[in-house]
């Protein structure tokens, strides 16, 4: 008698892990993206916090460069999945927009999160 697995035995074992991956792929995806998000919410707390204590000192508010952070402007930099703007003067707000160019993974087209400073409220918006 020989031993060994019959050839549907292992299509059936094939089917099932094609089944599981495709699931935790699916996960996967959407955990880097919260973790992605999570980056731009910590970014824009430093941003808020920097923006509020400059306003404190000097009473208006600073812009993206006055502040010193070293966040991008724009999609160029590798190290962020986001660029970054903020204008000084009375503007109450700072913006953290996906990258989706330059070899970054897709995600959302149109994503953004945005920080009231003085509110100190955050809001993503997915369109």
């Amino acid at each position: 008698m020989k031993k060994g697995f019959t050839l549907m035995e292992l299509i059936v074992v094939i089917i099932i892990i094609g089944i599981l991956g495709t699931l935790g792929f699916t996960q996967y995806t959407r955990f880097i993206e919260k973790g992605r998000e999570a980056e731009a919410r910590s970014v824009l707390g430093s941003i808020r916090t920097t923006a509020v204590a400059y306003n404190m000192e000097r009473a208006t508010y600073p812009t993206l460069v006055e502040m010193g952070l070293g966040v991008p402007a724009g999609c160029t930099d590798t190290k962020y999945d986001f660029s970054y703007a903020a204008t000084g003067g009375t503007n109450t707000t700072a913006v953290a927009t996906r990258c989706i160019t330059g070899g970054k993974s897709k995600g959302p087209s149109a994503y953004t999160v945005t920080v009231d400073y003085e509110a100190g409220t955050m809001v993503s918006t997915y369109k």
